[in-house]
């Protein structure tokens, strides 16, 4: 029996997406609620993210905008959290992606629930940390 207020709708995982992440939250990322710090799992997305423009970026790359970060439900210890990305868009020097997180609960293996959705920029940058265009010739781009 769940204590929650919040119904948790279960969640069908995303067709199209690739799984790039996996990690279970521990105790040391909680905030004084017993959830997951919100911070924490924004730099878990930021590295889901960084996994597929790195496929299209042959040089270092920097995330410049987070243009939507949306927590849906609270992630707790021992929660399975499961990263699903695509690219949206890959400009002259950017490449924007979406990712969605969803989490299998701690003792409800196998049923998911969408926890966070958000959308990252990152950029292409040289050696001097700045931006450089991403070569098109002989890349697979996303439709």
């Amino acid at each position: 029996m769940s204590n929650e207020s919040s119904p948790r709708p279960e969640a069908d995982l995303p067709e199209g997406r690739e799984l790039v992440l996996k990690v279970i939250p521990m105790p040391a990322d909680t905030n004084g609620n017993g959830d997951i710090f919100g911070g924490w799992v924004m730099a878990q997305v930021d590295l889901a993210g960084s996994v597929l423009p790195a496929r299209y970026v042959p040089s270092r790359m920097a995330t410049v905008a987070v243009n939507q970060f949306i927590f849906k439900q609270p992630v707790r210890v021992g929660d399975i959290l499961s990263f699903f990305a695509h690219v949206t868009r890959i400009g002259t020097t950017s490449v924007t992606v979406q990712v969605e997180v969803f989490a299998e609960r701690f003792r409800a293996q196998g049923q998911y629930v969408k926890v966070t959705e958000a959308s990252l920029t990152y950029v292409a940058i040289d050696d001097q940390g700045r931006p450089t265009p991403i070569p098109k010739d002989g890349l697979n781009l996303p439709a």
